[in-house]
This record gives C-alpha cells, sequence and structure tokens, in this order.
C-alpha cells in the first residue's frame, strides 16, 4: 500500500476524526472507502457510456425476443 499526504484545515480533521471514532473506524479507512468509490466510480462512468453507445448502434428497435429467440444458436 502507498502512502499520500494531504492538507486540510486542521478543525476538519478534528472533527473527521472524532466522527470515524463514534462510528467505531479510522480516518484513514473512511479515506481508503473514498478513494476506492472515488476512482470506481469513473470506471462505472466509462463502462455505462459504452453500453449507451452499443444500444444505439446495435438496439432492437424496441422489439422484445422470446426466451427461445434469445437461445437460438
Amino acid at each position: 500500500m502507498r502512502n499520500i499526504t494531504l492538507s486540510a484545515d486542521a478543525n476538519t480533521i478534528d472533527l473527521a476524526r472524532q466522527r470515524a471514532a463514534s462510528e467505531h473506524t479510522t480516518l484513514n479507512a473512511e479515506f481508503r472507502k473514498w478513494l476506492d468509490r472515488y476512482a470506481r466510480r469513473h470506471q462505472a462512468t466509462r463502462a455505462q457510456r459504452s453500453v449507451r453507445e452499443l444500444r444505439a448502434k446495435y438496439g432492437t428497435g424496441g422489439r422484445k425476443f422470446t426466451r427461445d429467440e434469445i437461445n437460438e444458436r
């Protein structure tokens, strides 16, 4: 695991540490969770964009397929 250094207002850090302690966690653990969500949200956005592009290009025109049609080989 790599370390990073952040700067923030001392009062904000103290308040965040107090909140984390009241939730039986640490500020470091909460930051790791936030960083993971932040990084993955970008991946999800790209995946959703790709799905939209594929649907636009290869749409069914609203047609619903039966189970047999979907499984046809």
